[in-house]
């Protein structure tokens, strides 16, 4: 009819990191990767068995990237599926469940479901890893399944489907998604890369090479994200 659906995935509890959050398929990049789409392709198929073949899962776009609280570079790349015969496969270590949201319901504050609380909430917090860079707006959106024990969809993850949301309906949220004073995503970025130190940025391909002032061992290196 239309409508898109984002899949969102529980994190298993056996986990180390963010056991039981609602998340989205990925994970770190792999020596063999070639781009952030190999990257996603891999890490989804890993996880809930979706097909890595661009035939039957089209790449749609990659959005610039997102900065995480613990200063990781995290990339969404963004496929359609269409296909009503794939079926997950869960990797059950990892993931805990699977299910869809509706992609619009992250630019509303009204909850795509009947008997909620109070759908979306927001925050302004410091940024925990370096203060000094102003504040950062964190949204919070009910899954309508907390009765389930799925948690809502939280911070880096709901900024990233706020922003898919944006680009796929051609419209902005019914909220103001940034604080006032909030710094630009590249701003907050090039602000991490220049308290750790690194002179300045070589583009290599697909694939972002960092120069610093000094290597382990005293000389200039590269540090690849």
């Amino acid at each position: 009819m239309g409508d898109l659906y984002v899949l969102l995935t529980q994190r298993s509890m056996a986990l180390k990191s963010f056991p039981g959050d609602t998340a989205l398929p990925g994970g770190k990049a792999d020596k063999k990767d070639r781009s952030a789409e190999e990257t996603a392709r891999r890490e989804a198929f890993e996880e809930i068995g979706l097909p890595q073949d661009p035939l039957l899962v089209p790449h749609l776009c990659t959005l610039p990237p997102f900065l995480s609280a613990n200063n990781l570079l995290v990339t969404p790349v963004i496929v359609l599926i269409t296909s009503r015969a794939l079926r997950p496969i869960l990797n059950t270590p990892e993931v805990a469940r699977l299910f869809a949201h509706p992609l619009l319901a992250f630019l509303s504050q009204s909850a795509p479901f009947s008997n909620a609380g109070e759908y979306h909430t927001l925050k302004d917090v410091l940024w925990a890893s370096d203060p000094s860079s102003g504040p950062v707006r964190l949204h919070r959106f009910l899954t309508g399944r907390e009765g389930e024990g799925i948690k809502p969809v939280f911070g880096l993850t709901a900024a990233i489907l706020i922003r898919a949301a944006e680009v796929g309906y051609g419209r902005k949220a019914e909220f103001d998604v940034e604080a006032e004073g909030q710094r630009e995503m590249g701003d907050r970025i090039g602000h991490v890369l220049k308290g750790l130190g690194l002179r300045e940025e070589e583009r290599v391909g697909r694939k972002w090479y960092l120069t610093m002032e000094k290597g382990e061992n005293g000389r200039k290196g590269k540090a690849k994200l």
